[in-house]
C-alpha cells in the first residue's frame, strides 16, 4: 500500500528531495476541447469549452453507469479544537484535474489532494491551513473551485490560490512547496491599496481571498481575488488583476482593474473615485487563448453593487469583458456590458472561447454569459462584436444622488436566454385566483423593464425594485459549454428575482449615502413562487447562426409547486426545479446533475434536441462541475456532491 504524504503549510520551508517529474504535452489549441482523455484545466481546456471529445459513454449506455470509486474530503479529517471560529466545509465546488492517471483535487478548506484516478486513494495532500485565518471572505463561507497545472516538458506544478489570501506553487510528484516560488507563497494582498491583513471588516474577514482557480498562460500565472460585496464604507480594495512568473513567483505584471491617474478608463470615474473605489475585479474563472497569448477576464461590478452615486461615470473596467496580453499585462481591447452597473450584474462566468462560421466567414469567438441572460459574442482577436450591440435607452429614476447611464448595450444576436425584467405577464397563473393574489404582492414594489434601477425600502409602502434576473442570474458561475464540433453553447440559467433593500445608515455605520442592507427574495401567493414556471432551464445556441435551437426545463418537478394542496387538479407543466447545475459536453452528450423530488440524479441529454435520455442516482446534490477523463482506454465521469456531514467527490465508468 502506498503512503498518504500530508503537506501543510508549515512544511514550506523544510528540504526537499526532488524525484523527478513527468512529462504531459498540453494541446495548443486550448479552445477546441479535451481530445486525448486528459482534464487539465478547470473546464477542460483554457477556452472554458468543459468539452472531451471520449465517446465511451454514450445514450445507449450511460444508465450502466456504476461506481467506480468514491473519495471523501479530507476535510471531515480535520480537528479544530484549537481554532477560534466554526469552521464549515460543506460548500465543496471543486472540480479536479486529470493528469496522466492522477487526479488533482481541491476541498472546501482549500485542501489539495492528488488521487489515483482509477483506484480512487490518496496519493499526497497539502493543507493550507486557511481556517487560521479567520473568516473567508464575503458570506458564502469557505469554497474553492479547481487549481491550476503548469508544465514546461520537465517540470510540473500545480498552482493553488486560497480563500485567504495566498498562492502556491506544488511540486506535482509529491505535494511539497516549491521554495523558489516567492520563498514559498505570494501574499496577495501585498501592493493593493486598502488591504491590509490585520484589520478585518465589519463581518471578521479578511481583507482579500480567492475562490477561483488561477490560470497558466504560458510561464505567467494569471490571478484575481476577491474582497467583500458587503462593505459598508465605500473605501475598499481594488481587486487589480496580476501575472505572476511561474518559476520565481515575482510579479510580471498588474493591471489595474480601476485605473490610475493618467491611465486609459481613469476618467470613467467621475469625482476623483477611483481614489477610493473598490472590488471590480474578477471572482470566477477566466479563460485564454494560448496561441494569441491573451488572457479574458469576466470582471465585477465596482462598490457598491446596488449604489453608484459615490462613483459617477461609466467606470471601467468594472462589469466589463477585458483581454489582456499575458506576456505583458497590456489591454488588448475591451467591452464594457453594464455601464455604470447598480444591479449587481457581476460577469459571472469565464468566457467561453469557439471558432464559429457565420455567413461564410471562419470567427475566432468569444461568448460570454451574463446574470442579465445575454450572450454577448464578441470577436476574441479584436473584441468586436460578432453582432450588432445596440445602446438602447433604459430607466433613469434611480436613487437621489444617482447619475445612472442613459442607455446600456444589448446584443442583437442572440436572443436573451432568461426572463429580463418584471411584468405581469410573468406571475404565476396556475389559477385565476392565484395571479390575482401575484398582482396584488407585485403592486407593493417598483417593478418594470431590464435595468429598472434600486428604489429605496419604505416601511409600511415601496417594499424594493424587483430585478429579474436577480443577482445570483440567469448564468452564474457554473457558465456554459461548447461543442466544438457543432458551434452549439449550452447555457444553464435559472429565475429568481430579488429586491435590494436599500436604506441609510448613521455616518458612525456607514458612509454610503444608500445601502443595501439585504437581497429580499420575492415571495409569492400561498407560499408558491411569484414568477409562473420553468424556474431553471438549459438552453441551446447555435452560435453559427445566433439563434436558439432549443430551451428546456431543467426537471420536471418542483416541491414548492408539486406538492402544493391547492394545485392537485391542476395540470402542471414541466417546472424546472432540477437547479442550475454546470454542463460536461461529450462527444456523445450534454451531461449535468438535477435535483429532484425523488433524489439528486446525473442526466444525459441528447445534444441536439435537449431530450432526457437517461439518468443515473447520485446520493446528494451536485456541487462541483462534472469532468470527465479516460485511464487506459477505459472513460470514467468524476463530480463532487454535497454529501452531509462530510463532501465526496464521485467516479463513475461502465462495468
Amino acid at each position: 500500500m502506498k503512503t498518504i504524504k500530508t503537506n501543510t503549510i508549515s512544511d514550506i520551508m523544510k528540504p526537499l528531495l526532488c524525484t523527478g517529474a513527468l512529462f504531459f504535452c498540453l494541446s495548443t489549441h486550448a479552445q477546441y476541447g479535451v481530445n486525448d482523455g486528459q482534464w487539465a484545466s478547470y473546464a477542460g481546456d483554457s477556452g472554458s469549452t468543459k468539452y472531451s471529445a471520449l465517446d465511451q459513454i454514450n445514450a445507449e449506455n450511460f444508465d450502466q453507469l456504476a461506481l467506480a470509486w468514491r473519495w471523501r474530503s479530507l476535510d471531515g479529517d480535520l480537528n479544530f479544537d484549537d481554532v477560534d471560529q466554526e469552521v464549515s466545509f460543506g460548500r465543496m465546488q471543486g472540480t479536479p484535474l486529470m493528469i496522466d492517471g492522477t487526479l488533482y483535487m481541491i476541498t472546501s478548506l482549500n485542501q489539495v489532494a492528488a488521487i489515483d484516478a482509477v483506484s480512487g486513494q490518496t496519493l499526497w495532500h497539502f493543507n493550507p491551513e486557511v481556517y487560521r485565518s479567520g473568516t473567508p471572505v464575503g458570506a458564502l463561507g469557505f469554497h474553492q473551485r479547481a487549481v491550476a497545472y503548469w508544465s514546461d516538458g520537465d517540470e510540473q506544478r500545480i498552482l493553488v490560490s486560497t480563500n485567504d489570501g495566498f498562492v502556491y506553487s506544488l511540486k506535482l510528484e509529491d505535494g511539497s512547496v516549491d521554495t523558489n516560488f516567492a520563498n514559498g507563497r505570494v501574499d496577495l494582498t501585498d501592493g493593493i491599496p486598502r488591504a491590509i491583513r490585520d484589520e478585518l471588516d465589519y463581518l471578521g474577514s479578511q481583507p482579500l481571498g480567492s475562490v477561483s482557480p488561477p490560470i497558466v498562460v504560458g510561464d505567467i500565472l494569471v490571478v484575481s481575488q476577491i474582497t467583500s460585496n458587503r462593505p459598508r464604507f465605500k473605501e475598499r480594495p481594488p481587486l487589480w488583476i496580476r501575472g505572476y512568473n511561474i518559476r520565481t513567483g515575482e510579479t510580471a505584471w498588474t493591471f489595474h482593474t480601476i485605473p490610475l491617474e493618467g491611465e486609459f478608463g481613469n476618467d470613467t470615474w467621475e469625482d476623483d473615485s477611483w481614489r477610493t473605489a473598490g472590488n471590480g475585479g474578477v471572482w470566477s474563472m477566466m479563460s485564454a487563448d494560448l496561441e494569441l497569448g491573451y488572457v479574458y477576464l469576466p470582471m465585477e461590478a465596482a462598490t457598491d453593487d446596488f449604489y453608484g452615486g459615490h462613483r459617477p461615470g461609466d467606470n471601467l473596467f468594472s462589469e466589463s469583458i477585458v483581454a489582456l496580453d499575458a506576456r505583458t499585462g497590456e489591454r488588448v481591447w475591451h467591452f464594457q456590458t453594464v455601464h455604470h452597473g447598480v444591479w449587481d450584474f457581476d460577469n459571472p462566468a469565464a468566457p467561453n472561447l469557439m471558432d464559429i462560421n457565420v455567413d461564410g466567414r471562419t470567427i475566432k469567438a468569444l461568448a460570454q454569459v451574463t446574470k442579465q441572460g445575454f450572450t454577448y459574442v464578441l470577436d476574441r482577436v479584436t473584441g468586436e462584436p460578432v453582432w450588432p450591440i445596440n445602446e438602447l435607452p433604459v430607466p433613469q429614476n434611480g436613487l437621489p444622488g444617482e447619475r445612472l447611464s442613459p442607455t446600456q448595450p444589448f446584443p442583437s444576436k442572440p436572443p436573451a436566454f432568461a426572463r429580463q425584467g418584471m411584468y405581469v405577464d410573468y406571475l404565476v397563473d396556475f389559477t385565476p385566483e392565484i395571479r390575482a393574489e401575484a398582482e396584488e404582492i407585485l403592486s407593493d414594489y417598483t417593478y418594470g423593464p431590464l435595468f429598472t434601477p434600486p428604489s429605496e425600502t419604505v416601511n409600511g409602502g415601496n417594499r424594493g425594485t424587483i430585478i429579474l434576473p436577480g443577482a445570483g442570474g440567469g448564468a452564474n458561475w457554473t457558465g456554459a459549454g461548447v461543442d466544438p464540433q457543432s458551434g452549439i453553447l449550452y447555457v444553464p440559467s435559472s429565475d429568481s428575482p430579488n429586491a435590494p433593500l436599500m436604506t441609510t445608515l448613521d455616518p458612525s455605520e456607514s458612509n454610503f449615502n444608500y445601502l443595501r442592507l439585504s437581497n429580499q427574495a420575492i415571495r409569492g401567493p400561498r407560499g408558491l413562487p411569484i414568477l409562473k414556471p420553468p424556474y431553471a432551464t438549459i438552453t441551446a445556441i447555435d452560435m453559427n447562426k445566433g439563434e436558439i435551437l432549443w430551451q428546456k426545463a431543467n426537471g420536471n418537478d418542483y416541491g414548492p409547486v408539486t406538492n402544493h394542496p391547492d394545485l392537485v387538479d391542476v395540470d402542471l407543466p414541466p417546472l424546472g426545479g432540477g437547479g442550475r447545475q454546470a454542463v460536461l459536453v461529450t462527444a456523445t452528450l450534454l451531461i449535468h446533475a438535477q435535483t429532484t423530488l425523488d433524489g439528486a440524479v446525473l442526466v444525459a441529454r441528447d445534444k441536439m434536441t435537449g431530450e432526457e435520455l437517461k439518468t443515473i442516482p447520485l446520493p446528494s446534490n451536485g456541487g462541483g462541475a462534472p469532468m470527465t477523463y479516460s485511464v487506459n482506454g477505459k472513460q470514467y465521469i468524476a463530480l463532487s456532491v454535497l454529501s452531509n456531514p462530510v463532501p465526496e467527490l464521485l467516479v463513475f465508468a461502465l462495468p
